[in-house]
């Protein structure tokens, strides 16, 4: 797989390199608690051998490591500058800690019965064929070993106050430019059914709620940047009244002394069982 199979590229970010990189290192820290808590209820230990598939720029291997001091990850992405970012990023761990993978998930090149554990955040919803994805990392799992998918549907990504009348039209269009390129922004309601299909067994699902009076307001608003939108415009993908709409409920949000937010994020898990 090159990375036109998915439906994000880095290098074509709309916000800018920069902003997208502290967006996505906001996105991983602020919900990390109750993601790990609920990870370590699906079975993940210390001293297991991890993968990370579609680990980006290392923001949620950096803290896979820091939590599993005895563990061995290996970050696995497509995108060979992300894993550049992520190698500078994460320079302190030794080989022996840390491993990279520059591979395509859908074929890793990792050996067979190998991990104990997979964590595939925010990959799935951009994947062309989730279930082939599932079936490769089921192959790299040892039998018994774990798959936990965390991902997002924006049918009921959350909520927002000041409520940005606008966001609910343009995330449905979002969701169909996503779906016609391949990537599924509605994928956190199948992801049960995708790990059935797939062969897993003991099948599982929890939801991790992230809400600015407890994790912050920071991360929230790079979720709303206005500059993602200013692109989604300037590629004729929202409408100019939808853009202005949005920029001026934006406005609201961010000057408002009440404003808050939340947002899901959908974990599964099922065990690979031969």
């Amino acid at each position: 797989m090159n990375i036109r199979n998915s439906t994000y590229n880095f290098q074509n970010v709309t916000n800018g390199a920069e902003a997208e990189l502290l967006r996505l290192q906001e996105q991983a820290q602020m919900g990390w608690a109750k993601e790990f808590r609920t990870l370590k209820q699906f079975g993940l230990e210390d001293g297991m051998k991890v993968l990370e598939a579609g680990a980006g720029p290392g923001f949620v291997t950096d803290l896979l490591l820091e939590h599993l001091p005895h563990s061995e990850i290996t970050a696995l992405d497509i995108d060979d500058a992300l894993l550049d970012e992520a190698r500078s990023r994460l320079s302190r761990f030794p080989q022996s800690r840390l491993k990279f993978s520059h591979a395509s998930v859908y074929e890793t090149g990792l050996p067979d019965n190998y991990y104990d554990f997979v964590v595939a955040r925010l990959i799935f919803l951009h994947l062309h064929n989730p279930l082939q994805a599932a079936l490769e990392l089921q192959r790299v799992l040892k039998p018994g070993g774990k798959l936990v998918i965390i991902d997002v549907d924006d049918g009921v990504f959350g909520a927002v106050t000041p409520e940005m009348e606008a966001l609910p039209g343009i995330l449905r269009k979002l969701a169909q430019q996503q779906a016609a390129r391949g990537g599924n922004r509605h994928i956190g309601r199948s992801l049960p059914r995708l790990l059935s299909d797939s062969g897993y067994a003991d099948v599982d699902m929890e939801a991790a709620l992230q809400h600015s009076d407890l994790h912050g307001m920071e991360g929230f608003k790079r979720q709303f940047d206005i500059n993602r939108f200013s692109g989604f415009y300037k590629k004729g993908i929202i409408t100019e009244q939808e853009y202005e709409d949005i920029n001026t409920s934006y406005t609201a949000f961010d000057r408002s002394p009440d404003a808050h937010a939340m947002m899901l994020f959908f974990m599964a898990c099922g065990t690979k069982t031969v």
